[in-house]
Formats: structure tokens, sequence, C-alpha cells
């Protein structure tokens, strides 16, 4: 199969909805065969489903998937070796929103967020790097947020564990690149993206979709929120040979916010 990504083997964390399902579909599209994995288990197999649709059976496959849990991350690795015969390409891009200022934030909430933002993605990068060894070149691919990079004082929690994802990632990427293994680590920052977490922000606030989405455009550069597309459109680049060269870096995808 034609494609920028074409016999690529991957695995996409949180690919139920929102940014996680954009990345299957555009991985898919140029070639790759994709594991999706969420929680929510009928979400990933609905997405896996529609990928098959659109390029031919045994393109997608699926699992429920607790990123917190290092058995679940065990079952989610021999299934990629199992069913797409390797590991090329790990998306880690299960996340959760973490409520609350630094008066506010609940030491449960705080754990939380730092269980499903930061634990997946170490446990995900460790149980991913032998396979991954089998079937180089390789990419794990962090999702982060700008949020990881530029702070505000209302969510620490959410600050905290995005930097930690950037952080990680750097230090992935220095380990592979001293084992000679040509398998390259990258965080990816967006800014705000039109996903179902800006649905639950209208029933927070009691806005309504379209005062929230103008909300946070004023405080793009470029006058508007993002979409999954575009996000996903990065992650294709990261996991394509196209970016062969770049390892332990950032990937600002965020309308100018960090150029302010």
């Amino acid at each position: 199969m034609a494609g920028r990504v074409a016999g690529k083997l991957a695995l996409v964390t949180g690919a139920a909805q929102g940014l996680g399902a954009a990345h299957c579909q555009v991985l898919a599209r140029e070639g790759a065969r994709v594991l999706c994995t969420d929680i929510n288990g009928t979400g990933a197999e609905d997405t896996a489903a529609m990928l098959n649709k659109a390029h031919g059976d045994g393109t997608a496959f699926a699992m429920q998937h607790d990123v917190t849990d290092p058995d679940k991350w065990d079952e989610a690795i021999a299934m990629a070796r199992d069913e797409l015969g390797g590991l090329s390409v790990l998306v880690n891009n299960a996340g959760v929103g973490v409520r609350g200022n630094i008066e506010t934030c609940t030491l449960e909430e705080w754990r939380r967020g730092f269980a499903i933002n930061v634990d997946s993605v170490f446990l995900g990068c460790q149980k991913a790097l032998p396979l991954m060894k089998d079937n180089q070149p390789g990419s794990i691919i962090n999702i982060s947020s700008i949020a990881g990079l530029i702070a505000s004082d209302t969510m620490p929690g959410y600050n905290a564990s995005k930097a930690a994802v950037w952080m990680l990632s750097k230090s992935v990427a220095l380990y592979c690149g001293k084992m000679g293994w040509n398998i390259r680590c990258n965080s990816v920052h967006p800014t705000f993206v039109d996903t179902p977490i800006l649905d639950g922000m209208t029933s927070r606030t009691g806005h309504s979709k379209e005062v929230i989405m103008e909300k946070l455009a004023r405080q793009i550069p470029l006058k508007r929120v993002g979409v999954p597309r575009e996000i996903a459109d990065g992650v294709l680049f990261l996991a394509s040979d196209e970016s062969s060269f770049m390892t332990g870096a950032e990937l600002k995808l965020d309308g100018g916010i960090s150029a302010m």
C-alpha cells in the first residue's frame, strides 16, 4: 500500500474519540495498520470498525485498555505483536484534564491526573521498547499540551503532568540514542482543539459551546480553535520517516500561543 507510513505498525491510546480517533484515521489512511485502545473498549472497537470499512479488513484492531494498569499494557503489546505482527509507532495519546487551582485541586484529582497523563506514558514507553527494537525504525509520539510549556494559575495539576510528559519524552529519546536504536521519541503540544473535552467545559461553566469557542479563540494568535486533523497531521509527520532526524523535540501545534 502506498502512503507516508506504509508498512508501519501503530498502537494509539485514547482512540475512542477526539484526537486519538483522528490519529488513527490519518495513520490508516496513509498506509499504517493500527491497534486502537481505550478505557472505552466499545469506542475503540467503533474506531477500528470505521477504519476497516474504509481501508479493508485487517487494517485496524481494538482492545479495552486502562493505560494506568501495567498488566493491561502487557496485553496491548502482546496484541500488537500477535495481530499487527510487531510495533513501530507508539502514540501515547490518552489523557485527562485536572481540575482546580493550587488551593482547590484535591490530592485525589492530582494523583488521578498523573496516573493517566504521566504513568501511562512511562508504562507505554517501557513496555513497547522491547517489541519496537525488533521493528526499527521506530517512533514514539507522546501527546503533551501547550499547557506543559506555558503555565496557568488555574491548572497546576494539568501543567505539571503535561510538563512531565515533555521531559520524559526527552529522556526516552536520549536513552534510545545512547543504546544505538533507531527509535525516536518526541512530544506534541496542542493548544485548544475542538474535541469532546470542550463539551465538558460547556456543562461545567453553563456557557454554550459557541461562547466557549469564542473565548478560547481570543487567546490564540490565529484567532481560532484547532481541529483534530491538524494535530493528527503532526503525529503523521512524526510517525513517518520524514522526521527521521527529529528526536527529543517538542512539536508545538498551538496557533502561535507560545510565540507571545
